[in-house]
């Protein structure tokens, strides 16, 4: 049986399937470049995220990556054992920890961003620079506005 290689008309006019299936590309590439040095991308995003926040609790980690918060802690786990992030008293709750980057962990952090970056650029080569830049920007404009919409409900 012939292989049917065309993608649905009706669904190239939705944006949200047009990001969805873009974004397994990119997501593809990235997972393969964390591979090589064993880390998925639930790694990179933690390590991400407090590399440009500081120490965060589990929550606001969760929430900035909008991830639950059940989902996070198997990553958080593993990069503890890895000793790349640590978790730390809250000092002010202590009833809660941070979880922080180690040094190795900022320095891991570091290098990821252009592995990260690197990834990316292979999938969107069919664009110029500038419509790349032009694309970022206008996925940051929608994410902004649907996280402003997300977070004025929690």
């Amino acid at each position: 049986m012939a292989e049917h290689r065309q993608r649905p008309p009706s669904l190239l006019a939705q944006p949200s399937y047009l990001a969805s299936q873009v974004s397994k590309f990119g997501r593809k590439r990235l997972e393969a470049a964390l591979a090589d040095r064993g880390l998925r991308l639930g790694h990179q995003a933690a390590l991400s995220a407090l590399d440009d926040f500081g120490a965060l609790s589990q929550q606001q980690l969760a929430d900035s990556l909008d991830l639950d918060k059940s989902h996070l802690v198997g990553h958080i786990d593993e990069l503890q054992r890895r000793g790349l992030v640590t978790r730390v008293q809250d000092p002010a709750d202590r009833r809660r920890n941070k979880i922080a980057l180690t040094p190795e962990g900022k320095t891991l952090a570091g290098e990821l961003r252009p592995v990260a970056a690197e990834s990316q650029r292979g999938f969107l080569d069919v664009l110029s620079t500038a419509e790349q830049e032009t694309l970022t920007a206008l996925l940051r404009r929608v994410l902004a506005a649907n996280d402003a919409e997300r977070w004025s409900k929690a």
